[in-house]
């Protein structure tokens, strides 16, 4: 009699295959049944459609996976969450957790450790955990605001379209483009002459001030005292001079200011030049010449 009969071999393939699938099962769920894990319990008010098997990341790093989640009939509006860890992670207390809603769908539960190194929870403890809508939330608190916003953004289009359909645009554009063309040349222009004619007149300028240091280091040498007394003596003689052409007890002052002498000198020119004019006229008159004699 065989000791292992054909339908005892069916069994004992049927078990072990049903052991690899669940394991396998696990395994894709990211479940290793051979791996020691401690576990902890996480309660929250909404889970926002956090599944099974999800993974729970600290810091950053994947950590554990979700477990099971289940409704507290006890006490309603809270929704417990079982969460296995690795049995090294420590979850000092003071420690949450956060659901945050990813970009392509799906929820992530976070671990936020605490900075407390003297206590931590033990394995079985519940934390306590928050919903982090992340930005949605700040998007759905933003939308009042935008609502507020469209009618005025639309009044705001229909302007801009008002004055984009207005026929003078085109030619202010060409202004303005003609403008920019016109400064362009002007700083072309003025970097010429900033690079070439302003280093030539500060070159003139500082001869300039050179010349002008010299004239100031020679008036420095003027005897100012000693000018000023020979132009005071200069006016002196000139005052004399004055006094003496207006008096009448000189030469000069007679022959100003006696009206006898002019008149006197002015008949001798008179007669001078009407002897002169007779002379040119009438030369034989004043001059006798001849080799033979006088005649009568």
């Amino acid at each position: 009699m065989k000791l292992i009969t054909k339908e005892v071999r069916i069994g004992i393939a049927g078990i072990v295959a049903l052991c690899i699938l669940i394991y396998g099962i696990n395994y894709l769920k990211g479940i290793n049944m051979f791996k020691p894990a401690s576990y902890f319990y996480v309660k929250f008010q909404n889970v926002n459609g956090l599944a099974d098997s999800s993974p729970v990341f600290a810091d950053g790093v994947r950590v554990g996976i979700v477990r099971s989640i289940s409704y507290n009939y006890d006490q309603p509006g809270d929704v417990i969450v079982e969460v296995e860890v690795d049995t090294e992670l420590r979850v000092p207390k003071g420690s949450t957790a956060e659901l945050v809603p990813e970009l392509m769908g799906g929820v992530r539960m976070n671990i936020l450790l605490a900075n407390n190194p003297r206590e931590r929870y033990a394995v079985g403890d519940t934390i306590q955990g928050t919903l982090n809508n992340g930005m949605m939330e700040k998007v759905s608190a933003m939308m009042p605001e935008i609502e507020k916003m469209l009618p005025k953004l639309d009044s705001i289009l229909t302007s801009l379209n008002n004055i984009m359909a207005d026929q003078s645009i085109p030619s202010t554009l060409h202004s303005i483009e003609r403008t920019a063309a016109n400064l362009e040349t002007s700083s072309r222009q003025m970097s010429r002459l900033m690079s070439r004619d302003i280093p030539q007149l500060t070159g003139k300028l500082n001869t300039i001030g050179d010349n002008f240091i010299v004239i100031s280091d020679n008036l420095k040498e003027i005897d100012y005292a000693a000018a000023f007394k020979k132009i005071d003596a200069t006016i002196e003689n000139a005052k004399m001079l004055t006094e003496k052409m207006n008096s009448k007890d000189n030469t000069i002052g007679l022959l100003l200011n006696d009206p006898q002498l002019y008149n006197n000198l002015n008949s001798t020119a008179t007669n001078a030049a009407s002897l002169l004019e007779d002379l040119k006229t009438n030369p034989k008159r004043y001059v006798h010449f001849s080799l033979f004699g006088k005649k009568n």
